[in-house]
């Protein structure tokens, strides 16, 4: 009689662990941690060794491309890595009615989806940033055009999301994360039409928040911006410290995005990572500096932890880089964003790859074990809207040196692969690179 009520209990105990598992996976789905796989070099692996590579070397489960080519893609068929493929900026304006959008997606969806599992489709990559008209005024046109493309295409196509990726020169005034609203050149026009499309196709917004291009409006404080133990910095409004940059930059977009009355649309990092190696008087790409942001990164990513106004919620995200890209333009750090050396020997020790050893993190400020989630209404919410400072000038470019200022220092790459337009922001005499900024006030406690 013991024995078959401890075989009961036993069976009960084992139907309540299957239960609560399935519930986890249907409800509280973990984060995807990705990789930007670039390949502006002439020494890289071939598409299929690196898929191969990917699928059982590394912890990677999704892929982020910049253009949709077929041999790339192919290589990824049949691996379970899901893909996130780029339209070309010039592109976009072509793309503003079904006919062209299916045509797109017949060309350049049909023949590989779903061997190869395409997730996302971003349309562009950083327009605000880069400030085409034609670009921004016909990104969400084309995104609705691309939706409808797929809806048509068949039931295998609706899993795929249709998003665009900003960088963050998207907020208005210099404010603490709390207080971060969209620009209001755009936030009517552009940002509050495409958050409503976001929500209305359950599509996330994917942004690429980079600590390494806000060091200057840290007062170049490498060691928060690659998450070492520091003070922290304190939001007055939210009462809430930061011990990170990385989580200040998820909060100022989720502030704005609440601000705008979208808080209930999912956030998807789709860049983000910091350079080993830079030029003479860069002193923050490093390899200590790399190891350090992407090794805390992975680990807060796959904890689920979540940030200060956005607890326990899980992100989606992608590393840049793979791999070291030695034909970039550019700064010498341009060609030193990779996790990899061309034939897969580690840069650093970054806790990217599945069976290597772990990368040593200092910054005892969140747990790697993972938490509950709760429903994202119960999140804290910021402090009630405040005034924010006007930008002195929203559009102008604030070109600052690591160490000291600098003017006139923007420059347009094209990149010889992509053939589009990126954005490098350089100093004449020491040619290091600054991104357009999303300044914030730093009060520290």
């Amino acid at each position: 009689m013991k024995s078959l009520t401890a075989i009961f209990l036993n069976s009960q105990l084992l139907l309540f662990f299957l239960l609560t598992t399935a519930f986890f996976y249907l409800f509280c789905p973990t984060a995807a941690i990705g990789v930007n796989y670039g390949m502006v070099a002439d020494n890289l692996p071939s598409p299929a060794d690196v898929a191969n590579f990917i699928k059982t070397k590394t912890i990677f489960d999704s892929v982020k491309i910049f253009d949709t080519n077929p041999t790339v893609l192919r290589a990824f068929a049949n691996t379970n890595i899901t893909m996130t493929v780029t339209i070309p900026n010039g592109e976009i304006p072509n793309l503003n009615n079904v006919g062209a959008a299916t045509a797109w997606v017949n060309t350049n969806i049909r023949p590989i989806h779903p061997q190869t599992k395409i997730k996302f489709i971003s349309v562009g990559n950083e327009v605000v940033l880069l400030n085409d008209p034609a670009h921004i005024t016909g990104l969400v046109p084309a995104m609705r055009a691309l939706t409808g493309a797929l809806r048509d295409a068949g039931p295998e196509f609706q899993d795929i999301k249709v998003t665009t990726a900003h960088a963050l020169n998207m907020f208005q005034g210099v404010t603490v994360p709390s207080l971060a609203r969209f620009r209001v050149d755009y936030a009517k026009s552009f940002f509050e039409p495409l958050l409503l499309y976001l929500r209305e196709t359950k599509s996330p917004l994917m942004i690429n928040p980079y600590p390494y291009f806000e060091l200057n409006v840290m007062e170049n404080n490498v060691d928060y911006a690659v998450f070492r133990k520091t003070p922290g910095v304190f939001d007055p409004f939210s009462k809430k410290t930061y011990s990170n940059a990385f989580d200040s930059l998820l909060d100022k977009t989720f502030s704005a995005m609440l601000a705008a009355g979208f808080k209930d649309v999912d956030i998807v990092i789709g860049e983000t990572g910091w350079p080993s190696l830079g030029d003479p008087g860069n002193f923050a790409a490093t390899v200590d500096n790399a190891a350090s942001y992407n090794g805390h990164l992975i680990r807060k990513i796959v904890s689920g932890i979540g940030t200060p106004l956005m607890p326990n919620r899980t992100f989606d995200a992608y590393i840049f880089a793979l791999f070291n890209e030695n034909q970039k333009p550019g700064p010498l750090a341009e060609k030193n964003w990779g996790l990899f050396q061309p034939d897969y020997t580690p840069v650093y020790v970054s806790g990217a790859l599945r069976d290597g050893p772990a990368p040593s993190l200092n910054n005892p400020n969140f747990t790697v074990e993972r938490r509950r989630r709760v429903p994202r209404v119960n999140n804290p919410q910021p402090a009630m809207p405040q005034p924010v400072p006007a930008a002195a000038n929203d559009k102008k470019f604030v070109c600052r040196n690591l160490e000291f200022p600098m003017t006139n220092c923007r420059k347009t790459w094209i990149l010889p692969a992509a053939k589009e337009p990126i954005a490098v922001r350089f100093n004449p005499v020491r040619f290091v690179p600054i991104r357009p900024l999303s300044p914030l006030v730093l009060h520290m406690p």
